[in-house]
């Protein structure tokens, strides 16, 4: 089976998804390129088709409005797009972090590229960290991620990163994820991102202030009962109405019985923020997928990512 991550680099303990080229601290960009498996570019070259006529010769055409992307390097396609598609290059995702590293103090932690070089990203650790009941850590990280097939608009999204067991969960604010969103429409602006992402990483406290109340709030068996079934709920066009996917719910419910990483912290037993890192440790760790690449994909930005805001806004109803 072809791995959705083709590369990947990080600094620190391996990530919870097994994967990747282990760096020493303080590398430079050119490389986690290297190493990360962004040193090439996207090029783009007109769609160009043959025509065939019975007994002749065909010719080459072009179809000018449509373009084919593909790499420097292995000259691999990687998408069709229209003329208009601004692509962002995998080394503008690692420049977008140089002067936050070398000025505000952030630290490059892993970096990757995704199904052949559809999708990559890099993530950053910001310096934020909040320790709930019974030390129970959060540390607080810049996403950017972006894709050239159209799957993925360019996405800057403050996230956490529950220490105890790697659980990733993106920063959302009245109801809402704090990414910022660039089309692929519209020019890539770095410069413009970081200042609407300064108004979303100075939310930092007020998001923790809502996980200290989750924190606080404390669960009944039936709430958690009706918790897991409203998050893992999928309304189904038949009749009957709500299918829930009896493995799931039987899985979160022993990760938030005791059997999750950090389920017995203070802070975590009990309580509604136990409930929702006992969904954030399936998507991230025990929900079904063809392998870590394809789990790792889900989480950050496919089914895995819609089912822990789900999660979310679930939770967050629970102390409004």
């Amino acid at each position: 089976m072809a791995h959705a991550v083709q590369s990947m680099a990080f600094v620190g303990q391996t990530p919870w998804h097994q994967l990747g080229n282990a760096l020493p601290p303080k590398q430079s960009l050119d490389v986690w390129a290297d190493q990360a498996g962004m040193n090439w570019e996207i090029l783009s070259t007109p769609v160009r088709y043959m025509t065939e006529q019975a007994g002749a010769l065909g010719a080459v055409m072009t179809y000018a409005d449509q373009m084919v992307l593909y790499r420097s390097d292995t000259k691999s396609p990687l998408s069709v797009v229209s003329d208009r598609y601004q692509v962002v290059q995998p080394r503008e995702v690692l420049e977008f972090y140089r002067d936050l590293t070398e000025i505000s103090g952030y630290e490059l932690e892993t970096a990757g590229v995704l199904k052949e070089g559809r999708k990559f990203w890099a993530l950053a650790r910001t310096g934020k960290e909040t320790a709930l009941k019974g030390d129970d850590r959060v540390k607080g990280y810049l996403l950017l991620a972006t894709s050239c097939d159209g799957t993925l608009a360019t996405t800057a999204t403050p996230t956490t990163i529950r220490v105890v067991c790697n659980n990733t969960l993106s920063i959302a604010l009245n109801g809402a994820p704090q990414a910022i969103k660039v089309p692929h429409r519209t020019s890539f602006d770095a410069l413009a991102v970081k200042k609407q992402l300064g108004v979303a990483v100075s939310q930092w406290d007020g998001f923790m202030y809502r996980m200290k109340l989750l924190a606080e709030r404390k669960v009944k068996s039936h709430e958690a009962m009706n918790y897991f079934l409203k998050v893992l709920c999928q309304i189904d066009q038949q009749p009957e109405g709500n299918l829930v996917n009896e493995r799931a719910l039987n899985k979160v419910q022993s990760l938030y019985d005791g059997h999750g990483r950090g389920a017995e912290l203070t802070a975590a037993k009990g309580t509604a923020w136990g409930l929702l890192n006992a969904v954030t440790e399936f998507v991230d760790h025990e929900r079904r997928a063809r392998s870590q690449e394809y789990r790792l994909e889900s989480a950050w930005f496919g089914q895995g990512a819609n089912l822990k805001q789900r999660a979310m806004d679930q939770a967050l109803q629970m102390v409004a």
